[in-house]
């Protein structure tokens, strides 16, 4: 396969306006969802088959007793080795060769959804329960084979996204990590050599979402 492309997700630089979450939405046409307030911004609470991105909020307190969000931009990260295929044996799950994006076909109303779910480490599969087909997102493959950039990533005002091919992506988040670690010696490229969509926090993790890192 070749290098393909990357999402590099610079979590220092996101306000969470939700622009990506909303662009989303646009592009691939999917619904609003109703929803309930639960004391938080984040909203909805979850993925769901109409609801491909949404930006997690992560509350904390610090060791100086002060109040913090992180802010998460939770997608597919179209693995290299993706957990989810190894519940595909008839081509209900497929990797594009030359961009690398995991793309979910019809075919999946006939996988073992809790199986699949399982076999990813993030949580990211969801099921039409009428259809019984899996929805996720598709890294925009109809814009990324059209020179196009995905849609979060045209939407978002901060720069927090960047797409390219992914030598060139790693190599931004090695140098845009060196240079947050003078300030966040915590900072780090979230599994870098399994994703293709790298996140860079400057806390631990599991201090953004729970399945920010793998299982």
């Amino acid at each position: 396969m070749s290098a393909g492309y990357s999402i590099l997700v610079d979590t220092s630089k996101c306000t969470a306006c939700r622009g990506c979450q909303i662009a989303c939405k646009q592009w691939n046409q999917l619904p609003g969802t109703v929803t309930k307030n639960l004391g938080t911004y984040e909203n909805p609470q979850d993925l769901s088959m109409d609801t491909y991105k949404i930006v997690r909020y992560a509350e904390h307190a610090d060791g100086d007793g002060k109040l913090r969000w992180n802010f998460f931009s939770e997608q597919c990260r179209h693995c290299l080795s993706p957990g989810c295929m190894a519940a595909s044996e008839k081509g209900e799950i497929v990797q594009d060769e030359k961009t690398g994006a995991v793309l979910y076909t019809p075919k999946t109303s006939t996988l073992n959804f809790k199986e699949t779910l399982e076999g990813c480490p993030y949580n990211i599969p969801r099921q039409n329960p009428k259809t019984k087909v899996l929805t996720k997102c598709t890294m925009c493959f109809d814009r990324i084979t059209h020179d196009m950039i995905p849609a979060c990533v045209k939407s978002c005002p901060t720069g927090a996204l960047t797409f390219g091919d992914r030598d060139k992506i790693l190599g931004a988040m090695k140098t845009r990590v060196d240079e947050l670690k003078k300030t966040f010696p915590k900072a780090e490229a979230i599994n870098p050599d399994d994703v293709r969509v790298i996140y860079i926090v400057t806390e631990a993790p599991e201090k953004y979402w729970k399945y920010a890192a793998a299982k």
